[in-house]
């Protein structure tokens, strides 16, 4: 049955909700310096930042055994006004399952990681990157990691050929077995993995990211990176999925998908590049979807989630100069829904 893990921080606090932190996810500006950045972010008034570990945002190996290179990092935040609430490590994470490992893999992957390609020796080096990636935020005081873990049985999506269901439980068996020995060191540092449901990943929705927890026992080091945009296009109601799954929302991704669905677009995008008109759904500034975000931040506040609303700029038709600040915007408005310290009807009885 779903677990609804309802919380009463929400009514107790009273603004709970405008204490979120606002983060701007970095991995989309990997092209710029770490610096600049950092610099844009603070000059609009974001919180902090989600670092990502790639482009020279942040080298996971440097930053867990080298103390100058954290204090480096984190005197560069500072400067600028921000904190750093979570770091990403999607890219590397994705090569820890994923059958078939190939040049897609080679385009993210970094050198040390992709070495000569045989497939198995990929996995191996991405799940010691993905240690790394615990140790580096534990040293910079950082409680939760995003990103991916890849998949074994996305190719057997559409079912056809005819997939045997001991094909499908070897898959999550396969993540479990590859998972387990990584989230063992999540456990040792005190950090968390979030794990975004998406598709190409061992969760892509609501019941596979059931069937998830359920692989791994359900460990208290694993939860969900809650990004509602890949819930749209698959006609899952994200509302319902921050309900039932309350205890394991760990992070937050303010991103935004359309439907374009009009008899000629189909749902799986025929092999279209973003912004193609002809694509079924695409990828929007927050605010320009079919996201229904004032519901979403509404039950946010019931279930008392107090961490990042990350904003995640991706959108091929409009310039992320423009879009990252207006999305900002966005969720300051949407974090202003605040739980009232008392309920409405209550002055009705009032003596």
């Amino acid at each position: 049955m779903p677990r609804v893990a309802w919380s009463t921080a929400a009514a107790t606090k009273g603004f709970l909700a405008m204490t979120r932190p606002i983060t701007l996810f970095t991995g989309q500006w990997a092209d710029l310096p770490f610096e600049e950045v950092a610099r844009l972010a603070g000059e609009w008034g974001y919180d902090g930042l989600e670092i990502a570990c790639w482009g020279d945002h942040l080298d996971v190996h440097r930053a867990a055994t080298d103390d100058d290179y954290v204090a480096g990092r984190l005197e560069i935040l500072e400067r600028h006004g921000l904190q750093v609430f979570a770091i990403a490590n999607h890219l590397a994470g994705q090569a820890v399952c994923d059958d078939p490992i190939d040049e897609r893999h080679q385009g993210i992957l970094s050198e040390q990681v992709w070495g000569d390609g045989d497939a198995e020796g990929v996995r191996q080096r991405a799940a010691e990157v993905m240690k790394d990636t615990a140790r580096a935020a534990a040293r910079l005081g950082v409680r939760t990691v995003t990103g991916f873990s890849g998949s074994s049985i996305w190719k057997c999506v559409a079912m056809f050929p005819p997939v045997p269901d001991a094909m499908i439980r070897r898959g999550y068996e396969d993540f479990a077995d590859r998972w387990n020995p990584i989230l063992d060191v999540f456990e040792e540092e005190g950090v968390r993995f979030a794990l975004e449901v998406h598709p190409s990943e061992i969760a892509y929705d609501y019941w596979t990211a059931r069937r998830t927890l359920e692989a791994i026992g359900d460990r208290d080091v694993f939860g969900f990176n809650f990004d509602p945009s890949h819930f749209i296009w698959q006609d899952l109601d994200p509302v319902m999925f921050v309900q039932d799954f309350a205890e394991k929302i760990f992070h937050v991704h303010v991103k935004e998908s359309i439907k374009q669905l009009n008899g000629r677009n189909g749902r799986l995008s025929s092999h279209l590049a973003w912004a193609d008109p002809r694509r079924g759904w695409d990828f929007v500034t927050a605010g320009h979807g079919d996201v229904p975000w004032e519901p979403v931040f509404r039950t946010l506040n019931a279930i008392g989630y107090e961490g990042p609303t990350s904003v995640e700029w991706e959108d091929a038709g409009m310039d992320r100069l423009h879009g990252a600040p207006e999305a900002l915007a966005l969720v300051r408005r949407l974090n202003s829904i605040a739980s009232p310290a008392a309920a409405f009807d209550a002055a009705f009885s009032a003596r």
